[in-house]
Parts: structure tokens; C-alpha cells; sequence
């Protein structure tokens, strides 16, 4: 693999990662029933995260001479709270893959630091997700 074709992967992880810090806004504006306070306090706080993923790509795009994209990826529409939360979880589980995939090409190019972050980036999103599943579990 060449840095060409690593940075057009790490520019689709951006636009998935400004995807999500939309998709968080957008879920905590729009959330509505008994667990609107919780659900919206919950969106927000998962802004940051998605806000060092994000910054950490632009800068690695752009220290490996690319041109870190400023497009986010489709943002997926949810009405209701259950189905943003399964929204949030499909994005969670989209990201591991991707992250996944993008660590084992790293490693091919011995981009090593890279490589480490991206499964730093990993257990973020786990931990999202799981966190998730756990809100999920007592839906009704």
C-alpha cells in the first residue's frame, strides 16, 4: 500500500469522524420523551471524543502531504430515541471496522505511531458502542 492510498482511507475516516460530531448535535437537538435529559446529555458528551479523532486525522492527512477533506460523510436520519441509539451503534460498529482495517494498513507502511492511535481510536469506539448496548438492552 502506498501513502496515497493510506490517505484517501484516513480522509473517508474524517469524513466519517465530522459525520459523527453531526450526527451527536443533531440526535442531542432533536431527542424528545421520558429520557430526553439523559439521551442529550449522553450525545453530547460524545462530541469531544469524535472531536480528537477528527483533529488527530486532519493532522496526520496533512503531515503525510494530503489535503484533509472538509466533506462529512452522509449523516443517517433518526426520529425517535431508539432509533438514534441504533443509528449511534451502526456508526460505532462502522467505525471499528474501518479503524480496524486502516491499523493493519499502518502496519503494512510501518507507520507504527499511526497504528497505535488507530487502536486507541478503537477502544474509544468500543466503549461507545458497549455503552450503547447497555442503553439498548432496557429499551421497551
Amino acid at each position: 500500500m502506498e501513502n496515497p492510498t493510506l490517505i484517501e482511507a484516513l480522509n473517508e475516516d474524517l469524513a466519517n469522524e465530522y459525520s459523527a460530531i453531526i450526527q451527536y448535535i443533531q440526535y442531542s437537538a432533536k431527542v424528545r420523551g421520558a429520557w430526553r435529559t439523559e439521551l442529550k446529555t449522553f450525545f453530547q458528551a460524545e462530541i469531544p471524543d469524535e472531536q480528537r479523532h477528527a483533529q488527530y486525522l486532519a493532522d496526520k492527512i496533512a503531515a503525510m502531504g494530503g489535503n484533509p477533506t472538509t466533506q462529512p460523510a452522509p449523516v443517517r436520519n433518526a426520529d425517535g430515541a431508539e432509533d438514534m441509539l441504533r443509528a449511534v451503534r451502526d456508526a460505532e460498529q462502522d467505525a471499528i471496522r474501518r479503524y480496524s482495517e486502516r491499523a493493519r494498513q499502518a502496519e503494512e507502511l510501518g507507520e507504527i505511531a499511526l497504528k497505535v492511535q488507530l487502536e486507541n481510536f478503537i477502544a474509544d469506539e468500543q466503549t461507545h458502542m458497549q455503552e450503547v448496548d447497555q442503553i439498548l438492552a432496557g429499551w421497551k
